[in-house]
């Protein structure tokens, strides 16, 4: 997993009412708009990347601290920066069981109130004030890409790229116990690559990455579903994944199941990852899973931008992707910098380095309904609730079509994370014109929105700790509502 966000969506009145503020319309006006977004999608977006631009942005209805804080909660925990610019280290992934916080990626030392604790790649904290460190130490020895938490909260399975969990073997996945610092030692706990997701699906643990076996089993390679309470493939996903990116001058790239998420309903998965068929289907970049009663299957889900090429260094570019909390788009956060073969012209086309929203209907042959560009800038995480969407990676600008590695007409000074209008992708601003959110280009790797605000999971690159001008968040920040 390169970067894997999980939601506990939130939202309500008051957070409808600031998404009708934010976009400029009046309540009937907001009806009245989205019966006709289906016709008028390509318009909105064109409207926020024209040249013209500017111009529309005094005219757009500015929101004063947007659907959550622009100050991050004070008293979280962070990452202890090494001191080495080469030493990376990062929070993968941020999920919520009860009144706990889990936090898993590659650190050795978690900071609070000026203490330093040692954790290693995986830790838990109280999810409210002061957002005190449990004594929780399973001791990984290697990074820990996901994790995910059974519904009484007593067992934590995390995927990644390790050899032990609390002193005993376990190859790249393991239960553990978390009313204590034991591993399960019944639960098989062998995967033959690095395992990138972990998911809980109703009685399924959906699992992805690059092995092409597990817990024993090796017939269902990159994609598998286990049985919670023995470990075992318990043959709910027969999906064949296969295949990898392949045009002229492109990195190595591997077959991988690399990060998804779970409909709000838990009807439904969206699959990221490198792969060209699914379920007999082809695919590229990302799929819907259907979670049907005896099997999942490959919705028919899909548009042919997904199977559009960017840079060579970018084969894999959608790298995240969020429901509506409605269900009825999907909103997801690319790399790739520019389309295969660009040749500089503007304004930029495609889905490389920016945000975008599919529609959630389950056909084939979608065009996005906006598309907001950095500027060649990427993005790692996105999130949504019913004000905003969120999304963070390194950029610099947002509404960036016109320019690469500078600004260009219309663009909008916007570091590290971005809020953007659900309905238009236009970026959320303050009275003054200037961007709502911002943070330091720590390369986001996940967000979870739940109804308390928002976490982003980072990295310390470059010893970055800001968070929206506030300093000591490396890793974790929170905005509360």
């Amino acid at each position: 997993m390169r970067t894997l966000a999980r939601w506990m969506i939130g939202g309500g009145a008051g957070a409808a009412a600031l998404a009708v503020a934010a976009s400029g319309l009046t309540p009937a006006a907001a009806t009245s708009a989205t019966a006709a977004r289906g016709a008028t999608h390509m318009a909105r977006a064109a409207s926020a990347t024209a040249p013209g631009a500017a111009s529309a942005r005094a005219a757009r209805a500015a929101v004063t601290s947007g659907p959550v804080s622009n100050v991050p909660a004070s008293g979280t925990p962070a990452l202890v920066h090494t001191g080495s610019s080469s030493a990376l280290q990062w929070i993968s992934q941020i999920v919520q069981c009860g009144n706990t916080m889990y936090a898993v990626g590659s650190f050795s030392e978690i900071s609070q109130n000026g203490t330093n604790i040692a954790r290693n790649n995986v830790f838990s904290f109280s999810a409210t004030a002061p957002y005190t460190v449990t004594s929780w130490n399973p001791n990984v020895n290697g990074q820990v890409n996901s994790i995910a938490l059974t519904s009484n909260c007593n067992h934590a399975y995390i995927g990644g790229s390790f050899t032990k969990v609390a002193g005993s073997g376990a190859g790249n996945i393991a239960d553990i116990r978390t009313y204590n610092n034991t591993m399960v030692q019944s639960w098989p706990h062998s995967a033959s690559n690095t395992v990138d997701t972990v998911l809980l699906a109703g009685s399924h643990l959906l699992v992805g990455g690059r092995f092409t076996s597990i817990n024993g089993s090796s017939g269902h390679a990159y994609y598998a579903s286990l049985n919670p309470g023995t470990g075992k493939d318990d043959g709910y996903l027969n999906l064949h994944v296969s295949g990898k990116y392949v045009y002229p001058g492109v990195q190595a790239n591997y077959t991988q199941v690399a990060n998804q998420q779970l409909s709000p309903a838990g009807g439904h998965v969206l699959v990221e990852g490198v792969f060209t068929s699914a379920g007999g289907k082809p695919r590229q970049q990302i799929f819907m899973l259907n979670l049907a009663a005896s099997h999942g299957n490959v919705s028919d889900w899909n548009s042919a931008q997904f199977s559009q090429h960017c840079a060579t260094k970018h084969p894999f570019y959608i790298q995240d992707a969020a429901w509506s909390p409605d269900a009825s788009t999907v909103y997801i956060a690319d790399t790739g910098f520019a389309p295969s073969g660009w040749t500089g012209s503007f304004p930029l086309t495609g889905l490389c380095d920016a945000a975008a929203a599919f529609p959630a209907t389950r056909v084939g042959g979608l065009t996005p309904e906006w598309v907001n560009y950095t500027g060649c800038d990427s993005l790692f995480a996105v999130g949504a609730d019913a004000s905003a969407v969120y999304v963070a990676g390194h950029p610099r600008w947002s509404e960036n079509a016109y320019a690469c590695n500078s600004a260009g007409t219309g663009a909008i000074p916007d570091q590290g994370m971005q809020g953007l209008q659900p309905g238009s992708g236009q970026t959320l601003v303050k009275p003054d014109g200037t961007a709502v959110y911002s943070m330091s280009r720590a390369n986001a790797d996940g967000m979870l929105v739940t109804s308390a605000g928002l976490w982003i999971a980072s990295t310390d690159r470059y010893g970055a700790s800001w968070c929206n001008n506030v300093s000591g968040h490396a890793g974790i920040c929170f905005l509360p509502r």
